[in-house]
């Protein structure tokens, strides 16, 4: 069976990384998901802060350097995406929105997507549904159900028996796998055909 492509965008500034870690057990709780049902899947991460300078440069001159274009491709090609962002001022972050600012409006159509965020203080986590949800909606991708906010608070809280983050990471890795292991695998782009000369496209129309 063809492997699956699991791409996962973290737009943590910090090293370590709440943002990175949060993204961590979200692949943790879907690849386990995606095991049980017997559809192995490949791991593409994806570390915006190492593409600050690359997004900035492209939106200028258009041009994507070789590993930003690597990163647009996986994204691109991937049978599901989970994405993550720190909130500032209410929202995702700048850095975050300017990578899919660069994606094409394409490439996610049709396409789950698991959104997270992190932030300081339970408050914030109304930016998964007044910011992130809009933002893949209008990119016509899938949304999971579950959308997973992380506040400072939650780290090393909640069991089985408590809504905490735990729980969470686990029902929205569900939900995603899910709807990964429901669509076949994402297939390698064909071989482009040779380009017929317009000499001979008119040739052929000719009455015989």
């Amino acid at each position: 069976m063809q492997r699956l492509k699991l791409a996962v965008v973290s737009g943590g500034l910090s090293r370590p990384s709440s943002t990175r870690l949060l993204a961590d057990r979200l692949t943790e709780a879907t690849g386990e998901r995606l095991a049980q049902a017997g559809r192995p899947v490949d791991v593409h991460a994806i570390e915006l802060r190492d593409l600050a300078t690359d997004i900035a440069n492209h939106m200028v001159t258009g041009f994507p350097s070789a590993p930003l274009r690597e990163a647009l491709d996986a994204v691109a090609g991937a049978d599901g995406v989970i994405a993550v962002t720190p909130v500032f001022t209410a929202s995702y972050s700048g850095l975050f929105k300017s990578f899919f600012d660069v994606l094409d409006n394409n490439a996610l159509t049709g396409t789950p997507v698991l959104i997270a965020a992190t932030g300081g203080t339970a408050r914030h986590s109304l930016a998964l549904e007044h910011a992130l949800r809009p933002l893949f909606a209008y990119l016509r991708a899938v949304v999971v159900p579950t959308a997973v906010f992380a506040a400072s608070e939650d780290w090393g809280s909640g069991d089985a028996q408590t809504e905490g983050l735990p729980v969470r990471v686990a029902r929205a890795g569900e939900e995603l796998a899910g709807l990964m292991a429901g669509r076949p695998a994402a297939a390698a782009a064909p071989e482009e055909e040779g380009v017929v000369p317009f000499e001979e496209q008119l040739a052929a129309l000719r009455p015989r």
